[in-house]
């Protein structure tokens, strides 16, 4: 059990703290964390809920926003949110992840304090500690545009969120247990949306629709389709896209993507239908899209997935380019930002591997299995305190020896621009995300990368996200500004494989002391482990 110790300051102080910007709206929100029955897949099981609710509050605001959340932990462990996706601009401080923050112990209270800076999209929130994310505590997180600034398609007469993913009927401490005794988890028990294993959606003959849609299940992509309906692909995870049309789509762990879909057929009732991808058995959870004139009920077999696999998925995300004219959070163009004629500063190899270590299943990078210490790495680092982590420690490029236990953290300058390229030498899909950032996913491919490949890339209009997918025994390359200063969580989205070990942190960081790079510590900063006795 870590030891913990709250840093309390006054009132007035922290609202004075330089995290937020006054100019710009508050929204301030309470959310009580507590154990609740669900039922998701029929039978009712133990649950993680935020005011009472499964999913959590849909938490919707405008760009620029200061956001507040004040959350009281009811629970019997320690508790985390993080924010999937928000870039937390020189705020690293409020990035809810073991690394940057104190978990909030039982019965004791945090409160984030974060602004959506310079983003609009689809994002989401979850459960950072363990493996509490298999007991829900997760919601969706909509960031709209500012009146003043264009979106490139009119407004939609509705807009829905849809939370995907997969689920374990055992609760999140039994698979926790199962993975510290040296076991894999077996395939998940079901798909469910919104928390339930259908779904309903209401709407008007002739009108056109938002549909949001997040992975945020624990291991498995899945394929999203509405049946006799296109999908207009507009946004993925804060990037306008060119507006291509699918029949259906593939969403990875951890991605988010939104799509319009115009009520343009008979009015009846039409499956909404998402599957599994990849994977020998295929789960299936469906919902309704009712029309308001229907008096049909839905018919006909549930619309079937792509019956292409790899290849398929990887000709379709090539597909997902970057709108170059349309508006971002800010009024210039996205295309403004010619991310192609960028001189790299480094190039970076990250290899997943499954290693066996001390008979026990360990997940590592580039041969370092991540070992999560009791004291954040961003306060260590704050307080010049020994011992906690190792700079630079990961071997790259891989060294290809057997694999160690270790912290690693990799540093590097405020403004450096990077490639990495995530080799994947395993037969399964791998997702990574990468916190604080988004960035160009210049190329996906199959076989051991090369520097060749680079002739390959796409340099003019390739798609700007947070979480990429690498394709089973491939590779995946992205671009990347490292002009957020911080500790940043690098890490696999595939939750069992972040929590033994599948991660590591980046450092971005500049000797010039300044508000315009990096906020201080927060403070109402939650202390732990070695951090106990320090002060802001």
């Amino acid at each position: 059990m870590r030891l913990l110790a709250v840093v309390f300051a006054a009132f007035a102080c922290f609202f004075a703290s330089s995290s937020v910007v006054a100019d710009d709206p508050y929204r301030y929100f309470t959310w009580t964390v507590t154990y609740g029955p669900i039922s998701p897949l029929g039978s009712q099981q133990q649950g993680i809920l935020i005011n009472g609710q499964f999913p959590g509050p849909r938490l919707d605001c405008v760009t620029n926003d200061n956001i507040i959340v004040n959350v009281i932990n009811k629970l019997d462990v320690p508790f985390l949110l993080t924010w999937n996706g928000i870039k937390q601009r020189k705020n690293s401080w409020q990035d809810g992840v073991l690394g940057t923050n104190c978990p909030i112990p039982p019965n004791s209270n945090y409160t984030y304090k974060f602004q959506t800076k310079d983003q609009i999209g689809t994002f989401t929130y979850f459960p950072s500690v363990g493996m509490q994310r298999a007991a829900g505590g997760y919601g969706a997180l909509n960031v709209y545009q500012r009146p003043q600034i264009p979106v490139p398609y009119a407004k939609p007469d509705g807009d829905f969120t849809m939370l995907v993913g997969d689920w374990y009927k055992a609760s999140h401490k039994a698979l926790q247990r199962t993975l510290d005794s040296g076991s894999s988890l077996s395939f998940p028990d079901g798909l469910i949306i919104n928390g339930a294993q259908s779904t309903f959606f209401n709407g008007d003959q002739g009108k056109t629709y938002h549909f949001r849609i997040s992975n945020v299940g624990l291991t498995t992509s899945i394929n999203f389709r509405i049946q006799g309906h296109m999908l207009k692909l507009v946004e993925v995870e804060g990037t306008h896209t060119l507006q291509n049309t699918y029949d259906s789509l593939d969403i990875h762990v951890g991605q988010s993507l939104s799509v319009l879909v115009t009520l343009d057929q008979a009015p009846r009732d039409y499956f909404i239908v998402f599957s599994t991808r990849f994977t020998q058995k295929v789960l299936t959870a469906t919902g309704i899209l009712h029309y308001s004139n229907s008096n049909s009920p839905v018919s006909g077999p549930i619309p079937a997935g792509p019956t292409y696999q790899v290849h398929w998925s990887v000709k379709q995300a090539r597909t997902f380019r970057w709108n170059l004219t349309a508006s971002a959070a800010r009024p210039n163009p996205q295309g403004s930002y010619h991310y192609r004629t960028i001189p790299r500063a480094r190039s970076i190899i990250l290899a997943n591997s499954a290693p066996l270590m001390n008979g026990k299943q360990r997940y590592a990078v580039d041969g370092v299995s991540f070992v999560v210490p009791d004291t954040p790495l961003k306060l260590a680092d704050n307080f010049n305190i020994a011992n906690v982590f190792a700079w630079d420690s990961l071997p790259i490029p891989p060294s290809g020896g057997t694999a160690v236990l270790g912290t690693p953290v990799v540093r590097f300058n405020l403004h450096d621009f990077i490639e990495i390229v995530f080799q994947n030498t395993e037969n399964a899909i791998q997702t990574w995300h990468l916190d604080g950032y988004d960035f160009w996913v210049v190329g996906y491919g199959f076989g051991k990368w090369t520097e060749k490949i680079r002739k390959r890339y796409n340099l003019v209009d390739a798609v700007s996200r947070h979480t990429v997918q690498v394709y089973p025994n491939g590779w995946s390359a992205i671009l990347v500004s490292l002009d957020n200063q911080g500790m940043w969580n690098l890490r696999s989205s595939m939750w069992a494989r972040q929590y033994l070990g599948q991660q590591f942190y980046i450092r971005v960081w500049t000797p010039e002391k300044s508000y315009s790079n990096e906020y201080d510590l927060p403070p109402n900063a939650l202390l732990c482990g070695k951090a106990i006795g320090h002060h802001p």
